[in-house]
């Protein structure tokens, strides 16, 4: 008998420094209905990703400590890992002022989260 995956809930993975804010992220996901994972900085969302196949979406600051910035890794993931989806948030820059790779998506903080599950509903689909 085959497994059935369809019940199994995507993976979103968080990118952001600041703790707080990080675990109201968490908090959003699991509302959502999907599976959290937590990155503090781009080099560890990268080692997160070189490690599992099974991230759907990432939802990354722009605005992060270390070499590279949430704009960075959003254009780094697009170039390895084309089929997961982008979500890119800040809280001081605006869309108009970035850069995107194709199909992500920019939103403003502070986060409304009614805004953000859709948003990833409406990117990934339904848990």
């Amino acid at each position: 008998m085959t497994p059935d995956h369809s019940c199994i809930p995507a993976v979103v993975l968080i990118v952001e420094d600041e703790m707080m804010l990080r675990m109201s992220a968490v908090d959003m996901v699991e509302d959502a209905g999907y599976t959290p994972l937590e990155a503090q900085d781009a080099a560890e969302a990268v080692a997160i990703l070189e490690s599992r196949s099974d991230v759907a979406l990432i939802c990354t600051d722009i605005q992060m400590p270390g070499q590279m910035d949430g704009v960075g890794l959003a254009h780094a993931v697009h170039a390895r890992w084309p089929v997961i989806k982008i979500i890119v948030v800040s809280g001081q820059l605006k869309l108009q002022d970035l850069d995107l790779p194709p199909r992500s998506r920019f939103l403003g903080k502070p986060l409304n989260a009614g805004e953000v599950i859709a948003e990833m509903r409406d990117m990934i689909g339904h848990a």
